[in-house]
């Protein structure tokens, strides 16, 4: 298998010298591309997109005519596609939103300190704006790479920080990455809301903002953006976020399912104060939610949510919600017996079930409860 054969020796590199808006991709394309950091062998491309070898030579053909993929070393003569014609020049379209480098910034040298000459950072995932703005659907493992990641903050450190900062702060308006990308690891706020108005900005600079930045205006500046603040990436990040502000996290999660506000608040991943922030949040909203999430979140966690809801009753819906099922979970049974809050007719409803009349214990602690039925308290006494 000749093709197989040159497939494990090239590594696919993005072209960071491509404004890949510009470029016609299928979604096919945009993922095989969010998924190449120039570091990886084609032979294992395969195993990290799902696709077959004959396929996966189609789509990097097609990118490296399109030039989003660097030509195909001339060393390579075995290389399974095709590079550009030498006259090939993408095109590149200009946006009236983002502004002309300054006349007077300085040229920078992009190449790291211990690279060889010429070498190129790893580029940023490539998947359009456009195409990974809905809420929930851009998959989490579209985040950068870790060798990517460290590219990014050692040009940051070394290249970018000691500019002064207006510098920094025009770099940031008109950016192309790799320089974008970099900037994303600055602390001041003031370079992150350019970095946020350049027109090249887009969710996977969102989320090295949320992931990275420690300061609380410029992740005001990030969830100001609609787009950036629905996306679920954004949303990971920033709660893991040391310096969210309890404010910012109420007001982006006020509206969350039960469920999801839950798991913040018991996500060892997170700082105590976001996690606190989290449970304050659920009890507001345990209060007036829909009866349908109140079930879910008391069923889904066997009733261990319930710890954090003392004192919270239920309306009549949500007990009745509660009343229609059948209850085998130990577990569960425990834990509502143990809710102050659990209405009488829920009590009454768990007496019925097979397991308790199975577990004389349950029905002890059950009999037990404030609001249990007068001769369950006499039985159980």
């Amino acid at each position: 298998m000749k093709d197989s054969g040159a497939m494990t020796e090239w590594m696919p590199k993005p072209n960071p010298a491509v404004d890949l808006r510009t470029l016609a991709l299928s979604p096919e394309e945009g993922f095989v591309l969010s998924r190449l950091d120039g570091a990886t062998p084609a032979r294992n491309l395969p195993a990290l997109t799902g696709l077959p070898p004959e396929r996966l030579r189609t789509i990097l053909s097609r990118l490296v005519t399109q030039g989003a993929l660097l030509p195909t070393p001339a060393a390579s003569p075995a290389a399974p596609v095709a590079a550009p014609p030498a006259a090939f020049e993408p095109q590149r379209r200009t946006s009236p939103a983002a502004p002309e480098p300054e006349a007077d910034l300085p040229v920078l040298d992009l190449t790291p300190l211990d690279a060889e000459p010429g070498a190129d950072l790893p580029a940023l995932d490539a998947t359009p704006l456009e195409a990974a703005t809905t809420p929930d659907t851009a998959p989490d493992a579209e985040d950068e790479p870790e060798a990517a990641l460290g590219n990014y903050r050692q040009l940051f450190e070394l290249r970018l920080h000691p500019l002064p900062e207006d510098q920094r702060i025009a770099h940031a308006h008109a950016a192309e990455d790799p320089i974008l990308s970099a900037l994303c690891f600055d602390p001041v706020p003031a370079v992150i809301k350019a970095v946020l108005e350049n027109a090249r900005a887009g969710l996977p600079h969102a989320r090295l903002v949320a992931r990275y930045h420690r300061n609380p205006v410029g992740l005001e500046a990030l969830c100001a953006r609609a787009a950036f603040a629905a996306d679920t990436g954004v949303r990971r990040w920033l709660v893991r976020n040391p310096q969210l502000p309890a404010s910012l996290f109420r007001r982006l999660w006020s509206a969350r399912r039960l469920m999801e506000l839950h798991k913040v608040g018991n996500d060892r991943d997170v700082p105590e104060s976001t996690r606190r922030a989290a449970r304050e949040v659920l009890r507001q909203r345990f209060a007036s939610g829909p009866a349908e999430e109140k079930v879910e979140l008391i069923l889904n966690t066997e009733g261990r949510a319930l710890a954090a809801l003392i004192g919270l009753p239920v309306d009549g819906k949500t007990a009745s919600l509660l009343c229609g099922r059948t209850y085998r979970s130990p577990m569960l049974i425990q834990n509502i017996a143990r809710w102050s809050a659990a209405p009488p007719a829920l009590i009454a409803h768990l007496l019925k079930q097979e397991a308790v009349r199975r577990q004389p214990q349950l029905r002890i602690l059950l009999a037990r409860h404030p609001n249990a039925p007068a001769d369950a308290k006499r039985g159980g006494a």
